[in-house]
């Protein structure tokens, strides 16, 4: 089964990651970072809470877990009024799968337009696994953080600007699912301590 058939349901738990057509990159400045993530905001916070993400230059990933049934009928509501359920939207994960679809196809358009660009910027069909335990789980948090470490951008995960590894360590208000993953690692002290701990060769299969 190719990793564009996996359903996305509710209340399950994904690794969500795609990457730059060829060798482009995602982002040029700082300022393509902070736009994608308030698109992030718009189109996935409402039917997704966010465990984890990272975006690289050429790559981005993200650990999520789909929202029930009814929260994300509400907001598909919200946006078309006359919406009853999701059997015209192709059912549930279509749904789904067209909230992300909307998120890059509407940051392609932005960088275009910023860069005199055409054409297509991400790679077709973003994948997806889902995290069915808690090992997977773990491991998935601190390889999504310890990212720019594996591609030797930082030497730490606390260097890299542009995932939600600060939002675990600082109090400020986030929408990372922040409380239930301290929780899972048993405080912020044991949050940093594995991410410290886990190497690369545990956790490089994970895509």
């Amino acid at each position: 089964m190719g990793q564009q058939t996996i359903p996305l349901q509710p209340q399950e738990i994904y690794h969500i990651y795609t990457h730059a057509n060829g060798s482009e990159n995602l982002f040029r400045e700082d300022e393509n970072y902070r736009y994608f993530l308030s698109k992030y905001s718009e189109y996935i916070h409402p039917i997704a809470e966010t465990f984890a993400y990272c975006l690289m230059p050429n790559h981005v990933h993200f650990m999520i877990r789909v929202r029930d049934e009814e929260e994300v009928l509400e907001f598909l509501k919200l946006k078309k009024p006359t919406l009853q359920g999701f059997e015209t939207l192709g059912g549930f994960s279509m749904a789904v799968s067209k909230q992300f679809s909307h998120l890059l196809n509407g940051y392609t358009q932005a960088y275009n337009k910023r860069y005199t660009r055409k054409g297509s910027l991400f790679t077709p069909n973003f994948n997806r696994k889902p995290v069915e335990s808690d090992t997977y789980f773990t491991s998935l948090i601190v390889y999504i953080h310890n990212n720019p470490i594996h591609h030797g951008f930082v030497t730490d995960a606390e260097d890299w600007p542009h995932s939600s590894y600060h939002s675990y360590l600082l109090e400020k208000r986030t929408k990372i699912a922040r409380e239930e993953g301290l929780q899972w690692f048993g405080g912020r002290k044991e949050f940093v301590e594995v991410h410290r701990e886990l190497k690369k060769e545990d956790v490089v299969s994970l895509e």
